[in-house]
């Protein structure tokens, strides 16, 4: 038996509007410990992985483990009609993963299990010369300010400062960021802007971003909560430039 309550449908909603847009199917695998997924988009560009910890809901039943498979799109039309002041009901029944959530109605939805061959992929294991945070707000602001100019961004992290920038056909852009790290080392890589978009769908996630980048090495993005509860984080592939 699977049952869970939660009282913030944000979580739940941030979390696969970033998922919705990077893969088309997940299988979402609980236990007693709580929800997790790893997925892997079809051209192997980005890994999102998202925990979410028993102790985050308000109420965590999982008697034994259990996958649901589920279409990501049709998923997130539901977690879309949820209004902030929900309460979220979530529960398995005959094939179907039921939604329900509790306002001002009671509203009840429930999404046809798919059929899917799926082995959880792992995220390749990568030892990174640096790690930092940035607000996740400044970083949304960043990619936005490298769009008006590139497909393209790259970022660089030396001992003081996270640097995005982008030279494109009618402009350049350049974000600095004092970050305030003990960093040691330079690292830079170059990503596709509109991968980097999809994960930043999860704005409510968290309001801290940890970054780890690396000369030519996949951009590892982790959102945490306070609390330790729930991770979302996302790998994804560089653009090497020889190949531009």
């Amino acid at each position: 038996m699977f049952k869970a309550e939660l009282s913030d449908p944000n979580i739940l909603k941030t979390s696969f509007d970033a998922i919705s847009s990077i893969v088309d199917e997940v299988q979402i695998q609980t236990d007693s410990e709580g929800m997790r997924l790893d997925a892997l988009d079809r051209s192997h560009i980005t890994f999102v992985h998202l925990e979410l910890k028993a102790s985050l809901f308000d109420e965590y039943l999982c008697d034994e483990p259990e996958k649901i498979n589920v279409d990501t799109e049709e998923l997130m039309k539901v977690l879309k009609r949820s209004k902030s002041d929900d309460r979220v009901y979530m529960s398995l029944d005959e094939g179907n993963f039921i939604i329900t959530f509790e306002g001002e109605a009671k509203r009840r939805f429930k999404i046809r299990l798919i059929d899917i061959e799926y082995e959880a992929p792992s995220p390749p294991q990568l030892e990174y010369p640096t790690q930092f945070e940035v607000p996740f707000s400044l970083l949304k602001d960043s990619i936005q300010d490298i769009d008006i100019f590139s497909d393209k961004i790259a970022m660089m992290v030396d001992a003081d400062k996270f640097i995005a920038s982008a030279e494109g056909e009618f402009g350049d852009a350049n974000v600095e960021y004092l970050h305030g790290e003990k960093i040691e080392s330079e690292a830079r890589s170059v990503f596709s802007l509109e991968k980097i978009k999809e994960m930043l769908k999860a704005d409510k996630f968290s309001d801290i971003a940890t970054i780890n980048l690396g000369d030519d090495m996949p951009l590892n993005l982790k959102l945490k909560m306070v609390a330790d509860e729930g991770e979302l984080s996302f790998l994804l592939a560089p653009r090497i430039e020889a190949e531009e």
